[in-house]
């Protein structure tokens, strides 16, 4: 089964990743045609999780943008605004980081159908938690009052909430993962849960006001700059989102990945297959099934890259190894095999 097909229960839930990779492609085409009349800056091909922009011949500035997704209906109906901002937080610097860089600033962008100042202070709160575990400033950021396009649930509680992340790195010290070679380790380390994707499907099957859906994103930030700034050889860096393992592809490898010691998997994925009558397929390519992140180092390397990301994230362990395999990612457990169109 190919969990982007029509006939997934996530499709039929309102969200074809089928469909919507293509309008991706669609609107990258397009962009990548802007004439500035100077050369790019761009210092890396478009599809990784973050973009880095040469400043001058040495250091480079990467950026990334994202949103929480349909957390914020989970919130609204529960009437918690505290917490989905540390998945705002979450989303962005956890993208930065996977080019190796060193995240320092979110911008916000707050979306309401009604401005509350109590609920923007919760919704506040959430960014500044977030904010300080990840060691990034929010300098400024946009509020917009739109209530023909917001529609809360219920209403008049509507808001939408996405970030803009900025971070520093050297030129020669980006991480694309064009170093990975075959029989290099893969780390994974655990998640606390759905974190900020495939909540539509979530919903779908658990309804909106199951509380283990607001579970912030963990912030992987500081373990992972402690791992770069050691003497590990850090290959590839891979947060595991939407498409779950599949985002081991979108880096710059001649690879393939095979995951044969999986983290656990929490409960809530197997009550969200259970009763939803999701397949395996379909629940790795949606969820990230207890593993929030992984990292590919040089297999000498791994023992030592496991204790230090063990200091902030408990569990964080190899879960598999690189192959010749190119293009494809193996996951011995649910005996399932997938390229960039899906298992």
């Amino acid at each position: 089964m190919n969990g982007g097909v029509s006939d997934s229960v996530y499709a039929r839930a309102g969200v074809d990743q089928a469909g919507a990779g293509s309008a991706v492609r669609a609107l990258v085409d397009v962009l990548a045609g802007i004439q500035t009349g100077r050369p790019s800056r761009s210092a890396l091909a478009s599809g990784h999780y973050a973009s880095v922009l040469r400043l001058d011949d040495s250091r480079g500035l990467a950026l990334s943008c994202d949103g929480v997704g349909t957390k914020v209906i989970v919130a609204e109906a529960l009437g918690r605004l505290d917490t989905v901002g540390i998945d705002c937080i979450a989303m962005n610097v956890n993208d930065v980081i996977c080019v190796g860089a060193d995240p320092i600033a979110v911008l916000d962008y707050v979306a309401v159908e009604q401005a509350d100042p109590a609920a923007l202070a919760q919704i506040a709160r959430g960014l500044r938690a977030g904010a300080e575990d990840a060691g990034v400033e929010i300098p400024g950021g946009e509020l917009a009052v739109l209530p023909e396009l917001i529609r809360g649930h219920p209403s008049p509680g509507g808001f939408d909430l996405l970030g803009f992340c900025v971070g520093l790195v050297d030129l020669d010290a980006i991480v694309t993962g064009a170093a990975v070679q075959p029989g290099d380790a893969i780390i994974g380390l655990p998640s606390s849960g759905i974190h900020s994707n495939g909540l539509t499907l979530a919903r779908r099957v658990l309804g909106e006001r199951d509380e283990r859906l607001l579970v912030p994103t963990v912030i992987y930030v500081r373990a992972i700059r402690e791992l770069i700034e050691s003497s590990v050889d850090v290959r590839g860096l891979a947060h595991i989102t939407g498409e779950g393992f599949l985002n081991l592809l979108r880096l710059e490898a001649d690879v393939g990945y095979m995951v044969d010691q999986p983290l656990p998997v929490p409960e809530l994925f197997t009550e969200i297959a259970e009763r939803g009558s999701v397949a395996a397929a379909e629940m790795y390519e949606v969820f990230n099934m207890g593993c929030g992140f992984c990292c590919v180092v040089a297999p000498e390397a791994a023992e030592a890259a496991v204790s230090i990301l063990n200091r902030r994230h408990p569990g964080a362990a190899v879960i598999g190894r690189t192959t010749t395999a190119q293009g494809v990612v193996e996951l011995a457990k649910p005996g399932l095999r997938g390229t960039r169109d899906g298992f």
